[in-house]
């Protein structure tokens, strides 16, 4: 399958596996799985139509790992607008994660912190690669580093998704490093 083709592919399933599943007449479980057949056949009854191979070679090529697949059923691993209850077990960060930006956002960042917006969590990443790669993807790239250690010690819960993206509901400024 060309780059094109897998990108049309990736971005298709993602926006009906996180965002509008109903769009397409999908109705996923309430940890948001769905059967591939099922995906597989509404994509092709609303215009979209992809084999099997193809949604494989997505989800085995799929850089940041976007999705799981357990059996018969495919999932989103993390960013969804829909509610779903991904079962993401408590988990213990590093001192600091990172959360990429761009600068026309830091001024609100500011002020409220870093909040979920249409999303259930904040995204944070390990590296500060990963969060330079996600920054840029809306412009000029601004890294800010999360005091995960002092979030954790004041009771957030952090979570992290199988593609190891760390989950949080919200992280105050008061936890944010503006270097």
């Amino acid at each position: 399958m060309d780059d094109r083709r897998t990108v049309k592919v990736s971005k298709y399933v993602s926006k009906h596996l996180r965002h509008q599943p109903e769009r397409i007449g999908l109705v996923l479980d309430p940890q948001g799985w769905v059967e591939i057949e099922d995906l597989i056949r509404a994509a092709s009854a609303h215009g979209f139509p992809f084999s099997r191979a193809e949604l494989d070679h997505v989800v085995e090529t799929n850089d940041k790992q976007r999705f799981a697949v357990e059996g018969t059923k495919i999932r989103a691993s993390q960013g969804h607008t829909v509610t779903v209850d991904l079962g993401l077990p408590e988990a213990e960060p590093p001192a600091y994660l990172y959360h990429g930006t761009v600068t026309t956002a830091l001024d609100a960042i500011r002020s409220e912190g870093l909040r979920p917006m249409a999303r259930h969590h904040v995204h944070l990443s390990a590296d500060r690669e990963t969060a330079t790669r996600v920054g840029a993807r809306r412009g000029r790239p601004v890294v800010l580093a999360v005091d995960a250690a002092a979030m954790r010690a004041a009771g957030h819960v952090f979570r992290i998704s199988a593609n190891g993206v760390w989950l949080v509901d919200a992280v105050p400024p008061r936890f944010l490093r503006f270097r």
